[in-house]
């Protein structure tokens, strides 16, 4: 990140600029990139800035360049090194380490290509299990709905969410048909419980 000049005329802008009070509730570790990107967009977004995310930093030749533009571009540029900055300090120290020399757009697209794609197929794994579970012989109802709660856990932690309507919905629907009578009731009566309170209805 370099320009020939003062890049510090937008120094009235820091007050304002209070991404860091925002994004610095979640600190990426490499596990955690869902929660972590999403602190960050919402505080771009708040901000004005979630356009660092989206666009490359491209240098200027300021031997061709109107005044108007090169003081533009100035403060597009001491913006997109506040927001690297911030996107940095909310990092692990190793992780610092390696993205401190990086532009908002390219720390964005390396862990993008880094940890999104790996949790999507974590997810995809989950889902797939969740969506297998079935109620296996001489298996006892509490660990089989336990399993079932453990995948829905997980999911819930890479962001899919589940109403409790939904989740009684998909145990029911992964009973044996010795529960078919039991399920048609509870629909029938329209019973109001969560999830944690259908093992003793069961």
């Amino acid at each position: 990140m370099s320009i020939s000049g003062d890049a510090s005329t937008s120094q009235n802008s820091t007050h304002n600029f209070s991404l860091l009070s925002i994004v610095s509730k979640v600190t990426f570790d490499g596990t955690n990139y869902n929660d972590w990107i999403r602190n960050i967009k919402m505080a771009l977004r708040y901000e004005g800035k979630n356009k660092f995310l989206k666009k490359q930093q491209v240098d200027i030749d300021e031997a061709t360049t109107t005044p108007q533009e090169i003081i533009s571009y100035k403060k597009h540029f001491d913006d997109a090194i506040k927001v690297a900055y911030i996107m940095v300090a909310t990092m692990v120290l190793e992780l610092q380490r390696f993205y401190d020399d990086y532009w908002p757009y390219n720390i964005y697209l390396d862990l993008v290509e880094k940890f999104h794609k790996r949790e999507h197929q974590e997810k995809y794994d989950v889902i797939k299990a969740l969506m297998a579970c079935s109620f296996k012989e001489g298996e006892s109802v509490f660990n089989h709905m336990k399993r079932m709660q453990i995948y829905m856990e997980l999911l819930e932690r890479n962001n899919v969410n589940f109403d409790e309507e939904l989740a009684i919905d998909m145990v029911l629907n992964s009973l044996p048909p010795c529960y078919d009578q039991f399920v048609l009731a509870y629909h029938l009566n329209n019973t109001e419980t969560i999830l944690g309170q259908l093992h003793n209805l069961l």
